[in-house]
């Protein structure tokens, strides 16, 4: 099977390959994916787990993308809750060969039912964005209607979903970005924005909760403004500067089908619009996933028409 497998680990994208791997074979409580659209979070290259596996083993040529949209090809011995040709999508486990591929192995218990009137590239974008906007706001933000967010990133991939469900649930929300940002991300829901290129945070006053998937300075300069109780939700790693008074809590995104179900639905009666920004097809990929300029949105790799 044709698939993009990463090859260098000081090269990241400059040394992926479009390669033929062996098809994958289901193992226990395994189902094997015809992958339709495969997502990819650029963030991979820093992961370890794209380089070795869980005993510290190299893991190169390892295929990468963890999130993905297909159909059932064949399920493993045990495998219970998912039958042939049903649609899918949902995130593999971060140590095992991954979806930019025409097939991948799955764990069952990681997988979700797509709708059928819910397009593959769609299903493809919203794993990883939207359990991360999910688990950040309603798991570690502990959200409630009335409160207000900073939703750093608010026209990206993550923070556009952070917006649009902290909106739905109650919550007050100031999205920042670049200056060019500004109306994409007020267009998903934003209360007002902060264009962080030549505005301060310190003028926004001070919020209940803060979303982070930038990190660094910006990271630092928002636990400032973290109200006494508040909590900062990092993506990013350990956060550097604690808040006052206040709960800091990074995290890494977990597979939870009836989360992923929650957002499919919402996706399907209009509450919930992902933000896919280019789109291209697995023979097309190399470029698509190494840009020579900012992308907006999630990058969507189509692996069948």
């Amino acid at each position: 099977m044709k698939a993009i497998v990463a090859m260098d680990q000081a090269a990241e994208a400059a040394g992926i390959t479009l390669a033929e791997r062996p098809e994958p074979k289901p193992a226990i409580n395994d189902v094997v994916v015809e992958v339709h659209a495969s997502g990819f979070v650029p963030a991979e290259w820093e992961w370890p787990s794209t380089w070795v596996d869980r005993s510290g083993h190299d893991r190169v040529p390892a295929i990468i993308g963890h999130e993905f949209a297909g159909v059932v090809s064949s399920l493993g011995y045990g495998t219970t809750g998912l039958s042939l040709g049903q649609r899918v999508f949902g995130i593999t486990d971060w140590h095992r060969d991954g979806t930019l591929a025409e097939y991948a192995a799955v764990e069952a218990r990681n997988l979700a039912p797509l709708p059928g009137n819910v397009d593959f590239t769609v299903g493809a974008s919203l794993p990883i964005s939207g359990l991360t906007a999910w688990q950040g706001l309603f798991q570690h933000g502990r959200l409630r209607a009335g409160q207000s967010v900073l939703a750093h990133g608010a026209a990206g991939a993550v923070g556009s979903v952070v917006t649009q469900l902290a909106r739905e649930f109650g919550a007050y929300v100031i999205g920042t970005g670049r200056a060019a940002d500004r109306q994409a991300a007020l267009d998903f829901g934003a209360n007002e924005f902060l264009a962080l290129d030549h505005e301060d945070l310190d003028d926004i006053g001070r919020v209940d909760l803060v979303f982070d998937v930038i990190g660094g300075e910006i990271q630092r300069r928002s636990a400032s403004i973290i109200r006494p109780g508040g909590t900062l939700v990092s993506v990013v790693g350990p956060v550097e500067t604690r808040p006052v008074d206040a709960l800091a809590v990074d995290f890494v995104v977990e597979s939870v089908p009836s989360q992923l179900v929650e957002i499919v639905d919402r996706v399907r009666d209009g509450r919930l619009r992902t933000h896919v920004g280019t789109v291209a097809t697995l023979d097309e990929a190399i470029p698509a996933l190494n840009p020579t300029e900012r992308r907006k949105g999630k990058t969507v790799i189509r692996v069948r028409p």
